[in-house]
């Protein structure tokens, strides 16, 4: 399996942005990136994804943004915990269409999730900083592609909390940023145990511009 030394060579930060590529149980429907008619991105099994060593790489006061599908929201508590972190509130991405009105492109099973949400959680006794204390919990954003979160984030991150900042799962770089992911700057190689089906991921490190 994956051991992370690459990730925790990377050394401690103050905050933690993640996105993991949830798998869903039913692969049957749309929903599922994992389905081999709509494949969009290899998926990690909730064991893997909860043994991330993300603690590890947390300070001891830190802070975690994990983005979690509306239908996996228990799990993503579950992994917030295991990752060391304590629960405090969620931030919610609105979708909406150029006229303003919900973006009802999203699926679900029983209603059309037009919302993604970011659990919120802290390692150890740690406030947001003090622009935090008015920043409203909602970004109101256009959709710009399958998995694409909003640029509208990241401004949020670095006023209410406090560097050095990582994102892990991330598909590009960042000014101020050390971006870990599979996907960054475009695909590539990953290797695959065809038995276990178990995911060895590669990851490119991109570190942060000047």
């Amino acid at each position: 399996m994956n051991d992370y030394q690459d990730l925790l060579a990377l050394g401690k930060f103050g905050t933690i942005l993640a996105d993991p590529p949830w798998k869903f149980q039913n692969r049957t429907g749309k929903m599922a990136p994992e389905h081999k008619r709509l494949y969009r991105y290899h998926t990690m099994t909730n064991e893997e994804i909860m043994e991330m060593p993300v603690s590890e790489i947390a300070l001891e006061k830190s802070h975690l943004y994990l983005w979690v599908p509306n239908a996996l929201i228990d799990l993503g508590l579950n992994v917030l915990k295991k990752w060391g972190f304590e629960y405090k509130t969620m931030l919610v991405w609105y979708k909406i269409r150029k006229d303003g009105g919900p973006d009802r492109r999203g699926v679900g099973f029983y209603f059309r999730n037009v919302t993604e949400v970011i659990l919120f959680g802290t390692k150890g006794q740690l406030r947001t900083l003090q622009p935090g204390r008015s920043q409203e919990n909602i970004i109101i954003s256009q959709k710009r592609g399958h998995s694409i979160k909003p640029d509208e984030l990241y401004p949020i991150i670095e006023s209410c909390s406090s560097g050095p900042f990582i994102e892990l799962f991330a598909r590009r770089k960042r000014k101020n940023w050390i971006s870990w992911g599979d996907e960054a700057e475009g695909p590539i190689k990953r290797e695959y145990d065809l038995i276990s089906r178990e995911v060895f991921y590669q990851p490119r490190i991109l570190e942060n511009i000047d």
